[in-house]
């Protein structure tokens, strides 16, 4: 925090601003340009004041701090003032003593003020006593002012003072603009608060921005201040500007800064805290800390928050207590109901926590908190028996009175006054409520409450209908439905449980094979097939069953992912004769899937003719997750045989219908977001494909891939904010060690950005450990590393070629060797898939293969310009972006070649896609082979070095390129060595670079070097 005043001048050689963050400012750029404009104004010799109102912890400090560091950097002068709560009596002109003690520390800044004995007890501090001298006098000591129409009459001491406030303001401004700062002026003194506002009236043409803080949730009705902001808003010049809450994506950044700054913290644990703070950053980084240190609600905040409830009547407390208990929104009629109050009391009380901003109106006439930890902070000093009697009380009225509340309040009240029956009762109810109308999330909620309760419950199978092991296996599909495959497995080994050995077979073997379904989404395909193996053991295959037929049909697709192809076969033949024998289109549909699946190569034609009768059948059964597999399948066959608009009518057709069902994030509409945002991403449309990644901002960790897929255009545009989505993806792959999609998103995107940023030895490291951790996982589909090692190879490429230039032979047969391994890998991974499917490859890793031969052969310095016109065909299925890449190479081995004219026809293709999709780092990369190999291509101006440095930098830099040291330049230029190193200097800070191999690479990449 920052403390006492500040005096900043353009002569400062230090930052006199101090700060309490050397973060960046987080989320108040419109309000800071604002404020800035005021300064502006003040600048041009016009009076400015800006009157700032926020709730305590919005950010009023924070930005006031960043506003006088741009202040002095501006070379303005700088005076802060503060207020200080020191009840009903204050210290008079507090806040000015504060501002002025600079001046009084340095008399030599204002002189004429200095000796003006008026202003000697604010000098010093001391309370103001007024001499005898006539006013005019006291005039005579300050500069002359403009008048506005100021405020008439003070009594002539104070007429005094102020004029002699006015003066000093006016002689400091006299030598630069000047900005004034008073912060918190809601505890400012009556006398600090006239002279405000006579100042403000006063000055009108001197260039002077007044900024005036207060806290808005402090101002009741009759707050002595409100009547003085009423007054200052009419004046010329004064504005006032409010601080509303920050947007949670705001928020979300900085606690994401400040978490990776203080320690481990789990992404949902800062999207609680970024819910919770509800866009107040002080209550973020308390919320914040508490969770670093296992606090529910830190004691700090808690006191502050609670300070101001104190403060109220009796009866205003017992209100707030009763709402806290009865929710974040509540009813009069509940309140006047459970609240012991007479209605004139009530109207009263109710008057109070409102217009002391504790409670606000909603729209619907409800009474709300105006912050959620406001009403935290209240149920946390609630004592246990007086919460619990609130609660019974509220459970009692809101079953006593029909519409009172819903199923889910009542349940929430009759858990916490500790009658369980009545709890379970309303779970079950609200669950089904939920069900209902689309929002399984909520339902998983309640039916996990219910089973919680249910040994607590003497008669709950009573109670529910139905008994545990149906309420396992409904709420682990559930479970499902929201994208909870590890929440669903542990629901389904407690029915098996529950069931025992000896339970009814069917009913065993129903949940092995659902078991089964849960544990393939979480990459257990061995424990899967133990599961499905078990169901088959329990139910004979004569007669035909429908639970029969699920199994069988659940145990061919998990004989064929480990590798049972006869075993799969028989029980997919047997289930899809059983399902056609007995009408289960639902099974059979799912079988039509996995033998399509299991078959690749077979003709387009049938496979589609099966999917589409797959279709009809899952539709026609009501089998949603078989519908979803079956759309996923339609889309991902046109998808892997590079057909890339087709596959996007399915995608689009997948999700629309996934969210009519209410279950979008399910596993297959996962898995089909997944391939619609991939799949736009190829296809060239940068900003759908960002814009559906990003469609909700809180996805199920199982379903993170999908927000990690936007990474993509993300570090293809090279946005700053790549990083920090990285990061985010990185902190969840060890809590989801088996999610391969994730990895491989997040794996390609750093080592893409690695790339870029010029960091070859990380790229390559990325791809390594990736590699590794999919050997792990997959036994025979390793192909994600093609991708992988075709682009790391690429800075390994360019590492080489710059050691190659520089006549290391030790660094270039790093490299190389480096890129061999890469190249090993991804060659290795190719042999094991064929090993086991044959050529089936699809396009895309067909096409990446023919990236990783060119760009190893770029690796061992071979310009192969037949390897990259191989790797421009194979990417012209439709993947726009790296086909226009591999343009790019294409053009720079053409080039060294010495096909220029093809290179140009190359060149500008790459970057006429590169500026289409605002590929920044591509686009620069083009445009500096452009001007390096002085190719005609419209559009891109060829880099002269003249325009950048003078004819001796020139020189200079040509030799820094060959590696010269600064005296080797000095001999063959003929110049000292202390001169050669001023050129280089000039040089470095011209291109931006941090030394002299950085200089000669952006030297190289913007052309500067032939």
């Amino acid at each position: 925090m920052r403390t006492g005043s500040v005096l900043s001048e353009a002569r400062a050689t230090i930052d006199p601003v101090p700060r309490w963050d050397d973060a960046p400012l987080v989320g108040r750029a419109a309000e800071l340009a604002h404020l800035l404009g005021h300064l502006d104004r003040a600048a041009s010799g016009r009076t400015s004041g800006v009157l700032l109102a926020g709730d305590a912890g919005v950010g009023k400090t924070r930005l006031l701090d960043e506003l006088t560091a741009r202040a002095a950097q501006r070379g303005v002068r700088v005076l802060v003032g503060h207020c200080v709560d020191l009840g009903d009596v204050g210290l008079p002109y507090l806040p000015f003593v504060d501002l002025f003690r600079p001046v009084a520390a340095d008399p030599e800044l204002a002189p004429a003020a200095a000796a003006n004995p008026v202003l000697a007890a604010l000098f010093a501090g001391r309370p103001v006593s007024f001499p005898v001298q006539p006013a005019a006098e006291a005039r005579d000591l300050s500069s002359p002012l403009p008048h506005r129409a100021a405020p008439q009459p003070v009594e002539d001491g104070r007429l005094q003072l102020f004029e002699s406030v006015a003066g000093l303001i006016c002689e400091l401004a006299s030598h630069g603009p000047l900005l004034i700062v008073l912060e918190d002026v809601h505890w400012a003194d009556r006398s600090s608060r006239d002279l405000l506002r006579y100042l403000l009236a006063r000055l009108s043409d001197e260039p002077v921005a007044v900024v005036a803080s207060y806290r808005a949730d402090d101002l009741h009705r009759r707050h002595p201040l409100r009547p003085l902001l009423a007054e200052l808003v009419r004046l010329p010049g004064v504005e006032r500007l409010e601080l509303s809450p920050l947007p949670d994506a705001e928020v979300g950044a900085l606690v994401r800064r400040l978490a990776a700054a203080a320690g481990s913290l789990s992404e949902s644990a800062i999207e609680d805290v970024v819910a919770r703070a509800e866009g107040n950053a002080f209550y973020a980084e308390e919320l914040l800390a508490a969770g670093l240190h296992g606090e529910a609600l830190p004691m700090a905040l808690t006191d502050v928050l609670l300070a101001r409830v104190e403060q109220r009547s009796p009866a205003a407390q017992q209100v707030l207590r009763v709402a806290a208990v009865a929710g974040r929104r509540v009813r009069h009629e509940l309140v006047a109901a459970v609240g012991g109050l007479s209605d004139g009391d009530l109207e009263t009380a109710l008057a109070e926590a409102v217009h002391h901003h504790l409670l606000v109106v909603s729209d619907d006439g409800r009474y709300r908190f105006r912050h959620a930890l406001l009403r935290e902070a209240v149920l946390a000093d609630l004592l246990p028996g007086e919460r619990v009697r609130l609660h019974a009380a509220i459970a009692a009225y809101l079953a006593r009175v029909p519409g009172a509340g819903t199923a889910a309040e009542r349940a929430h009240h009759a858990r916490e006054s500790n009658d369980l029956p009545g709890a379970f009762s309303a779970s079950l109810e609200a669950a089904a409520a939920a069900g209902g109308v689309g929002a399984p999330a909520e339902q998983l909620q309640h039916l996990e409450a219910a089973l919680a309760l249910w040994s607590a419950v003497p008669d709950a199978e009573e109670r529910a209908g139905r008994g545990q092991v149906a309420l396992l296996l409904e709420t682990a599909a559930t479970a499902r439905t929201v994208g909870a495959p590890y929440r669903a497995v542990a629901l389904l080994r407690s029915a098996l449980e529950v069931l025992g050995p000896d339970a009814d077979p069917e009913t065993r073997a129903r949940v092995h094979y659902t078991l089964a379904q849960a544990m393939v989404r979480v990459e257990d395909d061995a424990g899967a097939y133990r599961e499905s193996a078990a169901a088959m053991a329990l139910v004979p295959a004569q007669p035909p069953s429908k639970v029969r037929t699920w199994a069988a049909a659940t145990h061919a697709r998990m004989s064929y992912s480990v590798g049972r192809n006869d075993e799969a076969d028989a029980a997919a033949e047997e289930a899809l004769a059983a399902a056609d024998a007995l009408g289960f289109d639902g099974a059979w549909a799912d079988i039509a899937v996995t033998q399509v699946r299991a078959r690749p190569g077979a003709d387009p034609a049938e496979v589609r003719a099966r999917l589409d009768e797959a279709l009809i059948r899952a539709r026609r059964s009501g089998n949603v997750e078989v519908e979803m597999r079956v759309l996923y399948n339609l889309a991902t066959v046109p998808f892997e045989a590079g057909r890339i608009g087709e596959a996007l009518g399915w995608t689009r057709r997948g999700t629309r219908r996934a969210r009519d069902l209410g279950v979008e994030w399910s596993y297959y509409p996962a898995e089909l977001r997944h391939l619609h945002v991939t799949a736009l991403y190829m296809a060239g449309d940068w900003d759908g494909s960002l814009a559906e990644a990003d469609v909700l901002a809180r996805v199920p960790e199982m379903s993170a891939h999908v927000r990690a897929d936007g990474l993509l255009v993300l570090v293809g545009r090279g946005d700053p904010s790549a990083r920090e989505r990285i990061d985010w993806a990185r902190s969840l792959i060890p809590r989801l060690s088996a999610h391969i999609l994730l990895d491989l998103v997040t794996a390609g995107s750093e080592i893409d950005l690695a790339a870029w940023e010029g960091e070859p030895q990380k790229a390559v490291d990325v791809a390594l450990a990736a590699y590794r951790r999919l050997r792990q996982e997959w036994d025979d589909d390793h192909l994600g590393v093609l991708r992988l090692a075709g682009t790391a190879l690429a800075p390994v490429g360019d590492a080489a070629a710059a050691a190659r230039r520089d006549r290391d032979a030790e660094s270039t047969e790093r490299w190389v060797r480096a890129g061999e391994q890469l190249v090993e890998a991804a060659r290795s991974a190719v042999e094991i898939y064929r090993g086991t499917y044959g050529d089936t490859m699809g396009v895309e890793a067909i096409a990446w293969l023919a990236r990783v031969e060119a760009e190893g052969a770029r690796v061992r310095g071979e310009a192969a310009p037949e390897l990259w016109r191989a790797a421009v065909e194979a990417f012209g299925f439709g993947h726009v972006y790296e086909e226009a890449r591999s343009r790019w190479r294409l053009a720079e081995a053409l080039l060294a070649t010495g096909d220029r004219v093809e290179a140009a026809e190359e060149a500008g293709l790459a970057h006429e896609v590169a500026v289409r999709l605002g590929a920044a780092p591509l686009r620069t990369a083009v445009e500096g082979l452009i001007r390096r190999g002085r190719l005609d291509v419209g559009g891109v101006r060829a880099a002269e070095i003249s325009a950048v440095m003078t004819p001796r930098e020139a020189e200079v830099l040509r030799l820094l390129a060959q590696g010269r040291t600064n005296r080797q330049i000095g001999a063959e230029l003929y110049i000292s060595e202390k001169t050669a190193s001023v050129h280089v200097s000039n040089i470095l800070a011209k291109l931006g670079a941090n030394g002299r191999t950085e200089a000669v690479a952006i030297a190289a990449q913007r052309g500067l070097l032939t």
